[in-house]
């Protein structure tokens, strides 16, 4: 599905694969019990190895999943963004996630990502549909996906939780006039 791609870039953001080397900037993110607060806990250094060979897995499967979101001023790893196939009500759908290390919250670099990944999606990978699951309770998380155009849906109880199925179909391409 779609080609390979290595990075995304936005104005203040690049994100690229992830690597075992992300290992201790992860775990700053991913192992913070505050920013994992929706999460059933916050992720053990093992649990944040795992999921960095998960993405890796997902780059050779799929061609995409989360990326490491580095800031281009400073060259510093603050989160993870990007695609991820799900399965939802038996259904295959694909997911823009993100994270992001505290210190770093409140100055768009969340929505600035997610918008970059979702572009990504209709343009690159040409699916229809875009959705994001948000726990009902986790109103920043919501209010990115709100600013990256999503429509808060259904809520469906997914891995144990109930979630607010945010989605966001591609626009239509538009058609030349006629004459």
């Amino acid at each position: 599905m779609g080609k390979d791609l290595s990075a995304l870039e936005t104005p203040r953001l690049l994100l690229r694969r992830m690597s075992a080397d992300d290992l201790d900037a992860l775990c700053a993110v991913l192992g913070d019990a505050e920013a994992m607060q929706y999460y059933p806990h916050p992720f053990s250094r093992q649990e944040v190895e795992q999921f960095i060979q998960k993405q890796i897995l997902r780059y050779k499967n799929d061609g995409f999943g989360l990326w490491a979101v580095i800031l281009k001023g400073t060259g510093e790893l603050i989160g993870d963004c990007g695609l991820a196939m799900q399965e939802v009500e038996g259904q295959r759908q694909l997911e823009v996630g993100y994270h992001l290390r505290r210190d770093h919250w409140h100055r768009g670099y969340a929505t600035e990502a997610a918008r970059a990944c979702v572009e990504y999606g209709f343009k690159e990978l040409r699916v229809r549909e875009i959705i994001c699951m948000i726990r009902p309770e986790n109103l920043p998380s919501r209010r990115v996906a709100e600013r990256v155009a999503l429509k808060a849906g259904k809520q469906v109880f997914w891995s144990g939780f109930n979630h607010l199925i945010y989605a966001l179909e591609c626009p239509p391409a538009s058609t030349p006039k006629k004459k």
